[in-house]
Formats: C-alpha cells, sequence, structure tokens
C-alpha cells in the first residue's frame, strides 16, 4: 500500500483534528520519512504555511501539489488534511515539533521540509513578512537556529543569496575545508543514496534541487579564492 493509500484510510478517521489524530500516529518509525505521521506533519505544514500571511492563494495550493505529488484517486482525502490543518485550533508549532521529533535536529529530511514550506512561501513570487516568520520558527523547532536558517534562506531569498550561505561555510574557511564540506553535502544529497535509504519521491525531488544550488555556490566560492 502506498503512502497516499495509506493517508486515504487515515483521513477517514480524521474527525474535525488533525492535531489530535496527528498526536495519537506520531511513534517512533524504523523509516519515520515513509509514515503516516510524517505525511500528514507535512501536509499539515504545508497547510499552515499556506496561511501563513492570511490568505491561501490558488498559486500556493499549486505549489503545495508541486512538493506532493499526489494520485488523482487519493487526492480528495489529501485535500481533506489540508483543509483541517489550515483551519484547525492546533497551533502550527505542535506539527513542527511533532514532525522534528521524529528525525534528529538537523536532519537532511528536515531541511528538505524547509526547502518545500520556502517553495510553497515563494507561490506568489513573494515571501511576507509573516511567512518569513513562520519559516524561521518551524526552523528553530527544527533545529536551524541563526545561520543555520540563514544558509536554509540564502537559496531562496534573493536579497540574501551569498555563495557561502548556501554552501554552509564560513568566510576565510580553505579551499581543502570547502572541498570536504562539499563532497560530504554531495554524497548525502546525491539521488541514488536518497532513493536506496527510502525517502519519498517528492523528497528525493527537494534533495536534488538543493544539491543543484548547493553546486552553482561551490563554483562561485571556488572561482573567488586565490589560485
Amino acid at each position: 500500500m502506498s503512502i497516499w493509500s495509506k493517508i486515504s484510510t487515515a483521513a477517514q478517521t480524521l474527525g474535525s483534528s488533525v492535531g489530535d489524530f496527528f498526536a495519537g500516529v506520531s511513534g517512533k518509525s524504523s523509516a519515520p520519512e515513509k509514515s503516516v505521521a510524517f505525511t500528514i506533519g507535512m501536509i499539515a505544514l504545508g497547510a499552515k504555511m499556506a496561511k501563513a500571511d492570511g490568505v491561501v492563494t490558488k498559486d500556493e495550493v499549486s505549489a503545495f501539489k508541486q512538493v506532493f505529488h499526489v494520485p488523482e484517486k487519493d487526492m480528495a482525502a489529501v485535500q481533506r488534511v489540508f483543509d483541517l490543518a489550515k483551519q484547525d485550533i492546533a497551533g502550527f508549532e505542535t506539527y513542527a515539533a511533532q514532525v522534528a521529533r521524529l528525525f534528529v535536529p538537523q536532519s537532511a529530511v528536515l531541511e528538505n521540509v524547509m526547502d518545500g514550506l520556502f517553495h510553497i512561501a515563494k507561490a506568489d513570487h513573494a515571501i511576507h513578512e509573516r511567512e518569513l516568520d513562520y519559516l524561521e520558527a518551524v526552523a528553530g523547532i527544527f533545529g536551524f537556529k541563526d545561520e543555520a536558517f540563514a544558509r536554509i534562506r540564502a537559496r531562496h531569498v534573493a536579497i540574501a543569496e551569498d555563495p557561502y550561505d548556501v554552501l554552509g561555510v564560513p568566510r576565510g574557511a580553505s579551499a581543502e575545508e570547502i572541498k570536504k564540506h562539499y563532497r560530504k553535502l554531495a554524497r548525502d544529497l546525491h539521488p541514488d543514496k536518497q532513493i536506496a535509504a527510502g525517502v519519498p519521491e517528492e523528497m528525493v525531488e527537494l534533495a536534488s534541487d538543493r544539491l543543484a544550488r548547493i553546486n552553482v555556490a561551490y563554483e562561485q566560492v571556488m572561482k573567488g579564492l586565490p589560485a
């Protein structure tokens, strides 16, 4: 059974609160990134992201669907979770904390989640101040604070487009240190490694997009170093 079929089944027992249901299915799993708890948490955070500036636009809903490639037969169930989450009494902190408990702080999967939320925030071609506050708060719950959040934001917000931030290395790092850091990122984010680990297709695509931006940043940083 696919994760979306599981969501369709789970949606039948949601009642009127995603928060209560989510709390009941958020136990530890050997593969949390493939669990119902993780996927519902992602949907809920995506819904709260779309609602962060007060209005859920069609562009934001379309961006959500780009992050989640949901089969048509399961779309109604996912839409129900999305609609309930954006009006659920539970705050986004509840969902972010539950998702964070499934992984170690600052894990690659959690960083991919942040990339997905930024994708939704940018759907209307601008990131509202309240959306940025939301993103920073979720990132903090995931363990990405200060410089770590700045690095993620730099991949998405043009005013912060610093290749050192995107790559996640300090200015003044040696060429060898930069190469070592880049090679580790390239290994960890490579699609083959993601697929072998059983990461869902949506997360693989987000990791691939992140790697593409890191590749560009690496070239820019290395080009600026003295020969």
